[in-house]
């Protein structure tokens, strides 16, 4: 199923979906012999995925030597903290697997998550070699992404200003409109559109109310950020709204 630039994939469970995203995952570096960047996402989303990707089945299949990993957003909360979303992502996959100046965290032990951001930003553009976005370069091969239950995406929150940024590759966030309430470094949405693919994944009962609200078109973060490239939600039969899903 396809909404203009957006292609809706349902698998049938959790397990299905990660195993989807690994799929497209490996189709996304088997398109690029050259070096490679992925853009991770925190939350509860990319779990599984990432157990995938350090499994003995999967971790094989990945030129690590080529890979470059960053990440969509960042709780500012020190690197060790269980709160941290690359924290978590390392510990599942990443430390065992790829070099370490492969791995690229936001900065948080910065004086502020403005400061941060502006690292990260640097950090970007130095590995892009430019400090403007050219449509016909993606910065990002793969974007993985999520949607919260408020409907933002990244740490890209409804009605706040960041979800505006067109300028700024990174923003600071001061305040988070769902728990964890701590500040924020996030992405902005030209820097997360600057990819081959954007990737959603959607998983579980409590995602159908904000799932339904995004398919029927309410304009919210989840919904604005898109590709410039190929934009694809992967969601499983739980998280349908119930007219979608139909019987069981």
């Amino acid at each position: 199923m396809a909404d203009g630039q957006r292609k809706l994939i349902v698998a049938a469970d959790a397990e299905a979906l990660a195993q989807a995203a690994a799929e497209r995952v490996m189709a996304r570096v088997g398109a690029n012999p050259g070096r490679l960047a992925i853009c991770l996402t925190g939350g509860s989303s990319p779990k599984k995925l990432y157990q995938l990707l350090g499994s003995d089945a999967w971790r094989g299949r990945i030129p690590w030597d080529r890979v470059h990993w960053f990440i969509g957003d960042e709780r500012f909360v020190p690197p060790n903290d269980p709160l941290n979303n690359m924290a978590v992502a390392r510990a599942t996959f990443l430390d065992r697997n790829a070099p370490a100046g492969h791995i690229h965290p936001i900065p948080t032990t910065t004086e502020n998550p403005d400061a941060g951001a502006q690292a990260y930003a640097r950090e970007l553009q130095a590995f892009y070699g430019a400090d403007r976005l050219d449509p016909a370069r993606p910065l990002f091969d793969l974007v993985l992404m999520g949607a919260g239950p408020d409907g933002h995406t990244a740490s890209l929150f409804p009605g706040y200003p960041e979800i505006e940024e067109a300028r700024h590759w990174v923003v600071g966030v001061p305040k988070a409109n769902v728990a964890p309430f701590v500040p924020r470094v996030s992405l902005t949405l030209p820097a997360l559109a600057s990819c081959r693919e954007m990737l959603f994944q959607i998983a579980g009962h409590d995602k159908q109310p904000i799932l339904t609200r995004l398919l029927n078109g309410e304009n919210l973060p989840a919904l604005r950020a898109r590709s410039n490239g190929e934009t694809v939600w992967l969601v499983d039969r739980a998280a349908l709204p119930e007219e979608i899903r139909g019987p069981r």
